[in-house]
């Protein structure tokens, strides 16, 4: 019978520990193999905590599916910091360019519940809020009220 494991792993740095080495040693197959395909496929995502799906068939043949990492972990990283800020309203602790935020929505599209580039954009802006990171430089509630008055329409037409 199939099996399949979803995990959530450091990209390019997975280990046969914990999480995957329980969850594929049942199965016999080679957990080694597993790791090296998942590290090679996740190594852009350095540094980023990266959904990865592990199908295994009946013949202990298996595929590794990458997902995109969390949005809050693509902002983290265009914005070039470790972790959000303590008091994410009042103290922020990076700056995200708007073209960096179109560029994760476009790059989440899929998975979000925007039908259009504009309320994608927003989700992104949205997270920024969550983590204290400014939106070129304006606070990303004063950027979502921007991005609704239709300031930045001419970048974010589908």
């Amino acid at each position: 019978m199939a099996e399949t494991v979803e995990v959530l792993v450091p990209g390019g740095k997975a280990t046969a520990g914990p999480p995957i080495g329980p969850a594929l040693g049942p199965l016999g197959i080679n957990v080694k193999a597993v790791i090296d395909e998942i590290n090679k496929k996740t190594a852009e995502f350095n540094g980023m905590q990266v959904p990865v799906t592990i199908d295994v068939d009946e013949k202990k043949n298996f595929t590794v599916t990458v997902g995109i990492p969390p949005t809050t972990a693509l902002v983290m990283k265009e914005a070039g910091i470790e972790k959000g800020s303590g008091e994410p309203s009042t103290q922020f602790v990076g700056d995200l360019p708007l073209e960096a935020a179109v560029r994760i929505a476009r790059m989440k599209f899929d998975d979000m519940l925007s039908y259009r580039l504009k309320s994608a954009v927003k989700e992104v802006v949205g997270t920024c809020v969550s983590i204290g990171v400014t939106v070129e430089g304006r606070k990303p509630k004063e950027m979502l009220a921007a991005i609704d008055a239709g300031e930045f329409d001419s970048m974010l037409e589908n």
